[in-house]
């Protein structure tokens, strides 16, 4: 699968290797700050060298089988890595001979998940730039028809913030997938499709301006 990096204003998302584990376990252990303690509750956030080298390692198995893209977020203002997140569960539909779509190379559908940020920096408004640089590149560039998201049913933080940007709740999948406390979880899934994408980044835009001052906020 293709290699890129994604630029914005605040934020740039490099193609994740095994040369930022050590930047992101430094990330995932930065102080609380002003942020709630409980903040990684629902979400994979590896701690610690060991448990970040297999994070990563797992994710490049995944980019290696053309299922996952894999990125580290990079903070513009010092170059500090403050967090990650990838787009998989890649679908290539199986299309008639002779459609527009045969034998495209690139993924008709996507998911964008796995995504987590050092502490200090949620709600900086590293994430609505980060989703929409991939957001903007999968429907302008992939063109695909449907980028997905998934979150636990408990997480309303996660669910509050996926509304924001413009994401529909399509219902609740049951006993989903296992959860970071050990249970299975109840998942929300969320889509945003080809056609809404347009109106989406208008809006999208305007918060990135908005967030933008907040990026820069160091992490101590």
């Amino acid at each position: 699968m293709e290699r890129f990096t994604l630029t914005g204003s605040h934020v740039r998302l490099e193609p994740l290797t095994r040369a930022h584990i050590q930047a992101l376990a430094e990330a995932s252990a930065a102080p609380d700050a002003i942020v709630a303690p409980d903040i990684y509750s629902w979400t994979v956030v590896p701690q610690g060298i060991a448990e970040t080298t297999q994070y990563v390692e797992t994710a490049l198995a995944w980019q290696d089988a053309g299922t996952a893209v894999p990125f580290a977020v990079v903070r513009l203002s010092d170059n500090v890595v403050i967090g990650s997140t990838r787009y998989w569960n890649m679908e290539r539909w199986l299309w008639p001979a002779g459609h527009p779509r045969d034998g495209n190379s690139y993924p008709d559908v996507c998911e964008i998940g796995w995504t987590w940020y050092a502490r200090p920096a949620i709600r900086s408004g590293a994430n609505p730039e980060g989703k929409f640089l991939m957001l903007q590149h999968a429907f302008e560039q992939w063109k695909v028809l449907r980028v997905c998201l998934h979150t636990d049913s408990r997480n309303t933080r996660s669910q509050a913030a996926m509304e924001r940007l413009g994401f529909q709740r399509e219902g609740v999948i049951r006993a989903h997938k296992l959860a970071v406390d050990g249970v299975p979880r109840d998942s929300f899934r969320y889509s945003m499709t080809a056609a809404e994408w347009p109106a989406i980044k208008e809006r999208l835009l305007e918060q990135i301006a908005d967030n933008g001052a907040r990026v820069g906020a160091s992490i101590p």
